[in-house]
């Protein structure tokens, strides 16, 4: 018995008013013109994936960079403009960042 059949019991001449479904907004991140770049690096042993090259807003790329780490499940950061994802994700980043709309360029091997 779910939650709405028990209010039903409890209250039976109850009426519910329809409700209504809040939009999500489009994704806002600004989209440039020059790609991303997307390289791969060992930093004191552990492969790391770091996505460079954004000059939009801050707070878009800190946005996109927890949007990334929700998606993949990894931990990683956002420093000096920078976005850093523990691991070696370049095609899955890169997947989603063209999903998204952004030109994406890979660097090194």
């Amino acid at each position: 018995m779910d939650l709405e059949d028990q209010l039903k019991k409890l209250f039976p001449d109850h009426v519910p008013e329809p409700s209504e479904e809040k939009e999500e907004a489009p994704d806002t991140v600004w989209l440039q013109d020059d790609p991303l770049l997307c390289k791969y690096e060992k930093r004191k042993g552990k492969p790391i994936t770091i996505i460079d090259g954004y000059n939009g807003a801050k707070s878009d790329f800190k946005q996109l960079a927890k949007e990334l780490k929700t998606l993949l499940g990894v931990g990683g950061s956002f420093k000096n403009e920078t976005i850093i994802i523990q691991g070696d994700y370049r095609k899955e980043i890169m997947e989603y960042l063209k999903d998204k709309g952004f030109h994406v360029k890979r660097v090194g091997g």
